[in-house]
This record gives C-alpha cells, sequence and structure tokens, in this order.
C-alpha cells in the first residue's frame, strides 16, 4: 500500500513538473513574438535570401513599392499593421517566390523574401524577351541582368516552358554545363522539327544537338569528347561539332 502511494506521489511531482515546463515554454514564446499592440513600428528588418541566379529585388526597391501602396510598417501602431495585407501585396511582385512577414516583440516589422530562381532568358524571334523560373512560370522582361542561359530563336511559351526548361534546368544542375553553355539556339529543320544550338563560353565551335530528345546521353558524348579530344587539339580546332546521332560525334574543322 505504501508503495503505491509513493508512486502515485511521485507521478503526481512529475506531472506538475511537466506541465509548468510546458506553461513556462507557452509564455517565453507568446513573450518573444508578441509586442504592446499599442506600441508604434520602430522599423523594419527586410531580408532577401541571397540568390547568385537572381539580381532583380533588392531593400530599398521593396521599401519604395510599400510606401507607393500605402503598406509601408513603420510608424503606425503595430496593431494596425495588416501582416497577411503585405504579404499578399509582395506576393503580386513577378519576382517573389515567396513572403513572410511577423512582427517582434522589439517592435520591428520583419519581412523575409525569396526570390525566384530563373532558369532561363528565353529571346524569340518576335523580339519580346522574358525570363522563366525552375518551376515555369513566365517573368517579364526588367532592366535586371541573371547568369544564366540565354535561349533565341523559335521559341514560343509551350516551348520555353516544357521542354527547353527541363534542359535549362538539367544545364542549371550540372556545375560544368553552366559554366560552359551561353546560349541556346532553336531554329526548325526541313521537316519542321525544333532543333537546338548549343553556343559554348569557351571555344569556337558550335554543337549541333538535333531535337532536344534524349539530351543528357548527348551531353554526355560531348562531354567524353571534350575530354578526350580537345584537350589534344585545343578548344579552336572546330567550328561545329554535331552530337545529334547516336554513337557517334561528327566535327567539322575551321576554315583557314
Amino acid at each position: 500500500m505504501k508503495f503505491k502511494i509513493k508512486k502515485i506521489v511521485k507521478f503526481a511531482i512529475v506531472s506538475f513538473l511537466f506541465i509548468g515546463i510546458a506553461t513556462y515554454i507557452v509564455i517565453a514564446m507568446t513573450s518573444m513574438t508578441s509586442s504592446d499592440p499599442e506600441e508604434l513600428c520602430s522599423g523594419i528588418s527586410l531580408k532577401i535570401k541571397e540568390n547568385p541566379k537572381a539580381n532583380f529585388i533588392d531593400g530599398p526597391s521593396i521599401e519604395r513599392s510599400l510606401k507607393a501602396a500605402k503598406l509601408y510598417p513603420k510608424g503606425k501602431r503595430m496593431n494596425e499593421i495588416d501582416t497577411k495585407e503585405i504579404e499578399k501585396y509582395l506576393m503580386g511582385n513577378h519576382f517573389i517566390e515567396n513572403v513572410e512577414c511577423y512582427k517582434s516583440s522589439t517592435g520591428c516589422f520583419c519581412i523575409d523574401i525569396t526570390q525566384r530562381t530563373p532558369s532561363l532568358y528565353i529571346l524569340p524571334n518576335n523580339g519580346k524577351g522574358y525570363f522563366v523560373d525552375r518551376q515555369g512560370k513566365i517573368i517579364p522582361n526588367t532592366n535586371y541582368s541573371a547568369n544564366i542561359v540565354t535561349a533565341t530563336g523559335d521559341i514560343d511559351h509551350s516551348y520555353a516552358t516544357n521542354k527547353l526548361l527541363t534542359f535549362g534546368n538539367y544545364i542549371q544542375d550540372n556545375a560544368f554545363w553552366d559554366s560552359q553553355i551561353e546560349q541556346i539556339h532553336v531554329s526548325r529543320d526541313k521537316n519542321n522539327r525544333l532543333i537546338v544550338q548549343l553556343v559554348p563560353r569557351v571555344g569556337e565551335h558550335i554543337v549541333n544537338m538535333g531535337t532536344i530528345d534524349n539530351f543528357e546521353k548527348k551531353l554526355k558524348r560531348l562531354k567524353t569528347f571534350y575530354k578526350k579530344a580537345i584537350g589534344t587539339v585545343g578548344w579552336n580546332k572546330y567550328e561545329t561539332i554535331d552530337i545529334q546521332y547516336d554513337n557517334q560525334i561528327i566535327c567539322t574543322k575551321q576554315k583557314n
């Protein structure tokens, strides 16, 4: 009987301790994330996640945008700042993939932004250029630059956001090809098929891929050729390198 009483008392003590600790954590977290509703916003903490492939937005441009929309939080009462409204407004920016807004316990309004990552810059025959991000979203042309491959030629939105996008993402994910390929040119052959040429950053040659189908196998053959042949004859030996046919590579020498 005494053993049971001791066991019950021990269980009760442990339970009270657990409840006390849990209550303390809840109170601590609440005090960290909440602020006096009558307090004025002292300023904003704006963080834009670094993206080596994108340079679309910066802090000053976001602040100017919020001020123009009369949503700039600094100086407003904390309880009058609509976090969701600001998030919704910023998500309307073509270059923003995600936004998180929250109020700190120190009276600061925090904004964390993730930019969209462009996969390709498309410059079709009609001359109206645009970016395509890694998820296939079209981003209108801007004055901002991005360190990505440019695709030119006979390109419509469907081709740009499907087959060409898959190819662009593959290039971007591969360090070797990302540093080697500068431009993709798309045209039509005599059978009206879309065919692709690659313009490298190094060397004076053009790579004929044929259709974009089976691009991984074609690039694997090209990389092997680069390692075995180009190292011997030099990057400027050939005018064209044709990799469209299975199990062979056809090269045309530069004209002297």
